[in-house]
């Protein structure tokens, strides 16, 4: 991590936390609105739309990949006029309305105005043994990593609309999915389920979950619980794909901002938070609804509360 002290200050406009979904959309209408606009992602820009193999819900698109339509977004942000600064994280922020200063491992900015589509990450499969199998046999990306499974028998985690995404591209490789699922009902939507019911490949178990990974070196089984009655079993197999949901990103701004019970940022309709000046977009705001569209809605309102901010200012 580069010194503190050292850093070099940057003044901007508008300021996006994240390149999602969210944050791309904000970075599209904010430069847009000739503002100057920056965004900074920590990974990959795309966030999380990268992983999913298929997106059959997005208007315009009857079937798109998620990295073709995460590269769509990028260059529609950088065309429009936005600057994207990635693999640079986030270290430390202080906030209020008279000052938004962000420090992230390269620079220290001073933005007018700040949104926040931080988006959240992948919750990691709990037991013990994630650590010692993590991507040696436990994997959390299905396009990164499925094409090792060719001819064997992997678990998917999940019931989710990720998981059953997951399951399809899987199948691409593996002779035999098992999905784990801790519920007796799926929250995929309802083509998806066909399409996993219809699939020979797949075996599903219900009310179960994932309590101990076998093996020495590499993973060679589970050791699986039904939740209903307790019993216990075994099941030989080479790897696991977990999709047993996400956590929010939001530590950083604890101090700052008001969190839910579930650590999303407390925001309404119009994506304004508690200080003036600093918006939440994406998933990383408190709401029921959590889908690609709702993301790329609250990164439009966010842009144009920021823009109105600054204008007004």
């Amino acid at each position: 991590m580069a010194d503190q002290s050292k850093k070099q200050d940057k003044n901007i406009e508008l300021l996006i936390i994240g390149g999602g979904a969210a944050g791309l959309t904000a970075g599209i209408y904010g430069a847009r609105a000739k503002l100057e606009t920056l965004i900074i992602e920590d990974e990959l820009v795309g966030g999380q739309i990268r992983d999913a193999y298929a997106i059959e819900n997005y208007p315009g698109f009857s079937s798109v990949g998620g990295v073709e339509l995460a590269e769509r977004m990028q260059r529609q942000s950088l065309e429009a006029g936005a600057v994207i600064d990635d693999l640079d994280a986030v270290v430390s922020v202080k906030l209020s309305a008279a000052e938004k200063i962000v420090e992230t491992n390269k620079y220290r900015y001073h933005a007018k105005a700040l949104i926040i589509a931080a988006g959240s990450k992948r919750r990691q499969l709990p037991i013990a043994e994630e650590e010692k199998f993590r991507g040696n046999g436990i994997h959390y990306c299905e396009l990164c990593d499925g094409r090792f499974y060719e001819g064997k028998h992997i678990a998917v985690v999940g019931g989710g609309s990720a998981a059953v995404g997951a399951v399809q591209h899987l199948s691409n490789y593996a002779a035999k999915i098992t999905l784990i699922h801790r519920s007796e009902k799926l929250r995929a939507d309802q083509k998806s389920q066909q399409a996993l019911m219809e699939n020979e490949k797949v075996e599903i178990l219900w009310n179960s979950e994932i309590k101990e990974a076998l093996g020495n070196e590499r993973l060679s089984g589970v050791i699986v619980e039904n939740r209903l009655d307790g019993t216990r079993r075994q099941i030989e197999l080479d790897g696991i794909f977990v999709y047993i949901g996400s956590v929010a990103r939001t530590g950083i701004y604890k101090d700052y901002l008001t969190l839910d019970a579930e650590g999303n940022l407390v925001a309404g309709e119009d994506c304004k938070t508690d200080v003036e000046g600093v918006f939440v977009a994406g998933d990383v705001r408190s709401k029921r609804i959590r889908q690609l569209t709702t993301a790329v809605s609250d990164g439009t309102i966010a842009a144009l509360m920021a823009e109105e901010y600054i204008r007004q200012r």
